[in-house]
């Protein structure tokens, strides 16, 4: 079986978007620079980027980044033409979904790491929004966190770690130096 792994872009200062997130800014003014890794001219981020996309095989999601990611996403998914199976974490389904689209909504982030797992088969799972990934690191369930750091401050936005009450040590497992972002592996110890 695959490993749950949290994995997510964050400015230096700690944030996973800038401030002013909207349907039309979904990163936030000027948030998207977080990306930039993956999908500019850097040759290591898009080569982990690649790795990291052929080892998933199930995606969870909370609801807000759902909402604001779906237009961009469409039927496919986050994944893209993988068509990975996303679980959405929400207390309610939305009245319009993509037709043949790749999305199960669940009620708990632990219904939705059963139902990941089950859907990976040997694959990873992957957890890509802030408040979700806490929540299950939290609950003692992510196996591995994944950080590309982008050298930009936000000094507003959402944090990474707003919610965790208590301190969670890791032990890095790998650092990548590219050009537009350090790329940490680590592991909770």
């Amino acid at each position: 079986m695959g490993k749950l792994r949290f994995e997510i872009s964050m400015s230096l200062d700690g944030y996973v978007t800038a401030s002013g997130v909207r349907p039309e800014e979904t990163m936030g003014d000027g948030g998207q620079v977080l990306h930039e890794w993956a999908f500019g001219a850097d040759e290591v981020g898009r080569e982990l980027l690649a790795e990291s996309q052929a080892s998933v095989g199930a995606s969870i999601a909370g609801r807000r980044t759902y909402d604001l990611s779906v237009p961009w996403w469409g039927p496919d998914g986050p994944g893209g033409t993988a068509r990975t199976p996303t679980f959405i974490v929400s207390h309610s389904e939305p009245q319009e979904i993509p037709e043949g689209g790749v999305y199960t909504f669940v009620a708990s982030p632990e219904e939705a790491v059963e139902l990941a797992k089950a859907a990976a088969g040997q694959k990873d799972v992957d957890v890509f929004s802030a408040n979700i990934g806490q929540q299950l690191l939290r609950a003692g369930l992510v196996d591995e966190i994944y950080l590309h750091v982008v050298p930009v401050l936000f000094g507003a936005g959402t944090p990474l770690c707003e919610h965790l009450d208590d301190h969670v040590r890791l032990e890095a497992t790998s650092v990548i130096e590219g050009s537009k972002a350090t790329h940490i592996s680590s592991t909770a110890t």
